[in-house]
C-alpha cells in the first residue's frame, strides 16, 4: 500500500499510552452513539480496585462487558452432587444441562473418569547436519535439558508436576532442516502455560548452546536457528471420559410420540449421523462445548484453548467426527463422551476473578482432574438434551421458548406486554415475526383502547 493511501485512514497513533479518558475519547469520535461515554461507565464496577482488577486483566480496557452467569443444579457425578456455575449467554443452554442433570440422577448420574493429564510443549527449529548424530547423541541433550530446566521445575516438581519427557522429531520429510524437541508435562492443578513455555525457551537457549559446544558435530553443522518456543494447546493425552447409563425403559416416556425402543433407536442414528457426516459432527460437538466453556469462563479457564484441542482431536483420525458414542448392550443404553480438556484450579484468573473463585468454591475446591470432570458431565448433559430434542418435538420449540424473552426485550416490550406474551406462546410456536405481529396487535388493541 503507497504512503498516500495510507493517510486517508485515521489510525489512532499511541492509543494505549492514552490516558482511560482520553481512549473513550478517541473511540466515541469514532461513534455514532453520542451517548458512548456515559454507557461506557454505566458498565463499570462501583468498587474502584475489583475495576482497576478488571482492566489489568486485558489491554485497553475501557468498560466491562456483563455475561449472565447462572446455576445448574442437581448434577450428580462420581456419586457426588454439584450445583454448577455457568457463564453462557445462549438460551436454553443452561435449562437444557439442568433438566438432563435431573435426569440422568435417577439412574446414578454420571460416571467419570480422567484417564491422563499429560501436556505437549515444542521447540520447533532448523538445522542442516546429520540426523543419525543428532539421534545417537540425543540422550545426551535430553540430561542436559532436564537438568538445565531444574530451577524453573523445581516448585512444580513438588506439587507434583515437571517435565514428564523430551524426544527428537525428525520433521525433514516435510520441510528442509526441520525438527522439534517434544516435551510432555504434568502441571498439577494449573493450566501450566506459562511453566510450560518458561522451560520450552529455556531448552531453546540450551540447545544452541549443546550444538555449537559439543564435539559431535562438524563446524558446519552447529549452525541451529530456532524458529519458535510454545506450548501445543492440542494436548491428546490430557483426556477424560465421562458416561451415563440407563435401562431402555428409562426412555418410556421420554417422549408423546415415541416409545423407549423407538426413542433410543432414532437417537442411535443421530448419533451415528454425527460420527459419520463432518456437518453434522461439528453441530453435534458445538453443543458439548456450549456446557463444557460456560463452565471454563465460570472457573476463569480457557475456552479458546479448549475449543482448538477439542476440534483437533475430533479430527485425529483423518476426518471431522463425534465426540461421543452410544453403545447398546443388553437392553442397556450407555452414552459416553470422551474428550482433552485441560483446565487449571490454581494461577491465572482463576485466583484473580472474585466470581471465578466463587465458582470454585461453589464447586468445593476441586483439584483439576475434578474440574475436568465437572465440565464434561455438563458438556454430555447438554449434548444429551439438544440430541433428545432434535429426535423428538425439534430444537426450535424448546429453544425459541427460552428465546422468548430477549426478542421481547428487542421490541422493548413492558412488563404486561411480557406477561401477556408469556402466556400466549405457551401453546404457540415462538419465532421473531411471531412476536414482533403479536406486540404489534397488542399495541394496536392498546391504543383503540381495547387492551384485550
Amino acid at each position: 500500500m503507497k504512503a498516500q493511501e495510507i493517510k486517508k485512514y485515521q489510525f489512532l497513533e499511541g492509543y494505549s499510552k492514552l490516558s482511560k479518558e482520553d481512549q473513550i475519547k478517541a473511540i466515541e469520535a469514532y461513534s455514532i452513539n453520542a451517548r458512548l461515554a456515559d454507557e461506557f461507565d454505566s458498565f463499570r464496577h462501583t468498587d474502584p480496585e475489583l475495576q482497576k482488577r478488571f482492566e489489568e486483566f486485558s489491554e485497553n480496557t475501557v468498560s466491562n462487558f456483563h455475561f449472565p452467569y447462572s446455576i445448574a443444579p442437581n448434577f450428580l457425578i462420581n456419586n457426588e452432587l454439584y450445583h454448577i456455575p455457568m457463564v453462557i449467554e445462549e438460551s436454553s443452554v443452561v435449562a437444557a444441562a439442568s433438566k438432563s442433570a435431573k435426569f440422568w440422577a435417577q439412574f446414578g448420574g454420571f460416571q467419570s473418569t480422567v484417564l491422563s493429564t499429560t501436556k505437549i510443549g515444542q521447540v520447533h527449529f532448523i538445522w542442516h547436519g546429520k540426523t543419525e548424530l543428532l539421534q545417537e547423541h540425543f540422550a545426551e541433550l535430553q540430561e542436559i535439558l532436564i537438568e538445565g530446566t531444574n530451577h524453573i521445575t523445581e516448585n512444580m516438581r513438588k506439587r507434583g508436576g515437571g517435565i514428564q519427557s523430551v524426544s527428537l522429531v525428525d520433521m525433514t520429510g516435510e520441510m528442509t532442516g526441520y525438527y522439534q524437541l517434544k516435551a510432555e508435562f504434568e502441571t498439577a492443578d494449573s493450566m501450566g502455560a506459562n511453566f510450560i513455555n518458561s522451560c520450552l525457551e529455556e531448552f531453546s537457549t540450551i540447545l544452541k548452546v549443546w550444538i555449537s559446544n559439543s564435539g559431535h558435530f562438524y563446524n558446519s553443522d552447529k549452525n541451529v536457528e530456532i524458529i519458535m518456543a510454545i506450548l501445543s494447546n492440542y494436548t491428546p493425552d490430557c483426556v477424560v471420559e465421562t458416561n451415563v447409563s440407563a435401562p431402555l425403559k428409562a426412555f418410556e416416556n421420554i417422549d408423546d410420540e415415541l416409545n423407549a425402543h423407538a426413542f433410543v433407536d432414532k437417537f442411535s442414528k443421530a448419533v451415528e449421523i454425527a460420527r459419520i457426516d463432518p456437518h453434522r459432527a461439528a453441530t453435534h460437538n458445538k453443543g458439548i462445548f456450549n456446557g463444557i466453556d460456560a463452565v471454563a469462563l465460570a472457573t476463569g479457564n480457557d475456552f479458546r484453548a479448549i475449543e482448538a484441542c477439542g476440534h483437533t482431536y475430533a479430527s485425529r483420525n483423518g476426518s471431522y467426527t463425534s465426540l461421543t458414542k452410544l453403545e447398546v448392550q443388553n437392553d442397556i443404553f450407555t452414552y459416553t463422551l470422551k474428550i482433552p480438556i485441560a483446565l487449571g484450579t490454581v494461577g491465572g484468573l482463576t485466583n484473580l476473578h472474585p466470581l471465578a473463585m466463587r465458582s470454585l468454591e461453589l464447586l468445593r475446591q476441586p483439584n483439576a482432574e475434578k474440574l475436568m470432570q465437572i465440565a464434561s458431565a455438563v458438556g454430555l448433559a447438554n449434548n444429551f438434551s439438544a440430541v433428545k430434542s432434535l429426535i423428538t418435538k425439534g430444537i426450535q420449540v424448546g429453544h425459541m421458548k427460552m428465546h422468548l424473552l430477549n426478542i421481547l426485550n428487542t421490541f422493548h416490550a413492558s412488563s404486561d406486554e411480557k406477561a401477556a406474551a408469556e402466556k400466549h406462546f405457551m401453546q404457540e410456536k415462538v419465532s421473531y415475526n411471531a412476536v414482533r405481529k403479536f406486540i404489534e396487535n397488542s399495541r394496536i388493541k392498546k391504543y383503540n383502547g381495547n387492551p384485550n
